[in-house]
């Protein structure tokens, strides 16, 4: 393993480690809140994504994402709420001569349009992915726009939805490829007593301007619980793709993070 990646897997392994005997009792309503991505609260995640395995390879890749979340509420030009989240990758890719570049990779900011709150919840709105990657391994070298969308069903014995985010490159490196991509994020979580779930949320990734792609399916773990205001939420939850197309591609994923929302 990359010893940069040492000190983020582990601490999420003790995050969640440190929730099981964490004084402060969770409940399944403060897991939906953290879980929900449609929930009207700040928020901060700490997520990473270890891929030990890739297909054709003997490589593997690490993504830490850093994941701010800020809602606003209706005003006199928008009557609905939004959801504006920005997701910060620091990336680990392997290079052509064996070693490992760690960078910045590109910045991802979508603004989600609460558009029905009542039972079933949407959400849409647009995405801007940023050409930020200090290397060229770490990101594309463009400037994409495109759609996001969201759908989520909670209930106090579970939490169902969907996240799918299209988006295309119109500028950037002239030098380098143009871009199309969709992810989809089905989520299944299944709330257990004291903050306590399981939980299956692979990301389906698409590259639709190559035609690779891989669809992992997850099955893992998490607590949450509350300390004042704040909710924290830890998880690990292991990935294999069922499904690929294309060398370099995730096999096996480590998909661990915490999650923290304040004020609600």
């Amino acid at each position: 393993m990359h010893r940069r990646l040492r000190p983020t897997i582990a601490g999420c392994l003790a995050a969640v480690a440190l929730a099981g005997g964490a004084q402060a009792q969770g409940s399944a309503e403060d897991a939906n809140k953290s879980n929900n991505p449609l929930n009207l609260a700040a928020s901060f995640n700490i997520q990473n994504y270890y891929s030990p395995s890739l297909f054709g390879s003997n490589a593997h890749t690490n993504d830490l994402l850093l994941r701010p979340t800020l809602p606003l509420g209706p005003n006199k030009l928008i009557g609905v709420p939004q959801i504006i989240r920005g997701t910060v990758p620091v990336s680990t890719r392997p290079k052509a001569d064996g070693s490992y570049e760690t960078g910045l990779g590109d910045i991802n900011l979508f603004d989600i349009f609460l558009l029905h709150t009542e039972g079933i919840q949407i959400g849409a709105g647009p995405l801007l992915t940023l050409p930020t990657a200090t290397d060229p391994s770490l990101g594309t070298g463009k400037w994409q726009a495109g759609v996001a969308g969201v759908v989520v069903d909670a209930k106090p014995a579970r939490l169902l939805g969907m996240l799918v985010q299209w988006q295309h490159s119109f500028a950037g490196q002239s030098s380098r490829p143009d871009v199309q991509s969709l992810t989809a994020q089905p989520f299944m979580i299944f709330n257990l007593p004291e903050g306590w779930y399981v939980r299956s949320t692979g990301t389906w990734t698409f590259d639709l301007q190559h035609g690779n792609y891989y669809v992992p399916v997850g099955l893992g773990a998490g607590k949450a619980w509350r300390d004042g205001s704040t909710i924290f939420n830890a998880f690990v939850e292991p990935q294999y793709s069922v499904l690929h197309q294309g060398t370099g591609v995730p096999r096996w994923t480590i998909f661990a993070g915490l999650n923290m929302t304040f004020g609600k």
